[in-house]
């Protein structure tokens, strides 16, 4: 591995749980505003068996001080970049909101660009790429922006009160929405690997439809679990989550 490449997955990658037992590694995208150590937990209760890797974007913890990416070819095209060196087949990728979208897309370059693309995408709190809605958070005022993290429920509110705080958060949430609401999937996108949906019962913004049209970017079929709670559901629900991970690999 070159330099570079090495340089590479020192700033993007981390491994929460290391194993040298593992059958398959699994790749983890975070949500909008989010970074690798939500995956902390998931990671280690996959192991040792599945060896976790888990994106960190940059612009946020320790890659604070790099240019932020506000679209998901973008954030796509730079992860598979240094993804493409580092995995060994089998693996898959779970993508969590925003993550779900550039994990879909990071599993189109693998296909289109390499011998082996990932045995699954695992796809969580997030509707099907086809399924276009305007999206205008990224348009609010600070105010709004905190309005719409609250209503979702991934950040404690005392946080978002702290000034410091939101002056390093909010651009990194803005261009985050700003990825997430612009982008259009190309028509007919689809995977040749089986895409296995995970959702929250009362998330406010993926609805039961949502979850069905992910049939549509499968050559390989859908299936679909709900779990109580919302947007970030995976928070109550870390070991049932791990063990539908381990049943589909």
């Amino acid at each position: 591995m070159s330099q570079q490449h090495a340089h590479d997955d020192d700033s993007w990658i981390r491994r929460f749980a290391p194993t040298a037992q593992s059958t398959a590694q699994l790749v983890c995208f975070p949500h909008a505003g989010g970074s690798a150590g939500y995956f902390r937990l998931l990671a280690h209760a996959l192991a040792p068996g599945i060896d976790t890797l888990a994106i960190q974007y940059p612009g946020r913890q320790d890659r604070h001080g790099e240019p932020l990416l506000d679209s998901v070819d973008e954030l796509a095209d730079a992860a598979f970049a240094v993804l493409r060196h580092r995995l060994e087949a089998p693996f898959a990728f779970f993508g969590h909101s925003l993550g779900a979208v550039v994990a879909f897309e990071v599993a189109r370059r693998f296909e289109q660009q390499t011998p082996h693309g990932p045995v699954r995408l695992f796809a969580s709190s997030r509707r099907a790429p086809s399924i276009a809605r305007e999206g205008t958070v990224h348009l609010r005022d600070d105010d709004g922006l905190v309005a719409e993290i609250v209503r979702l429920g991934g950040t404690d509110r005392s946080v978002l009160e702290d000034p410091e705080m939101r002056e390093l958060i909010l651009p990194v949430v803005r261009a985050d929405y700003r990825a997430v609401e612009t982008y259009t999937a190309p028509p007919g996108a689809r995977l040749t690997c089986p895409v296995s949906v995970f959702a929250g019962a009362s998330d406010p913004v993926t609805s039961a439809a949502d979850v069905t049209a992910w049939e549509a970017h499968t050559t390989k079929g859908t299936d679909a679990q709900v779990f109580d709670g919302g947007h970030f559901y995976l928070d109550q629900h870390v070991p049932e989550v791990a063990s539908a991970i381990v049943g589909a690999l």
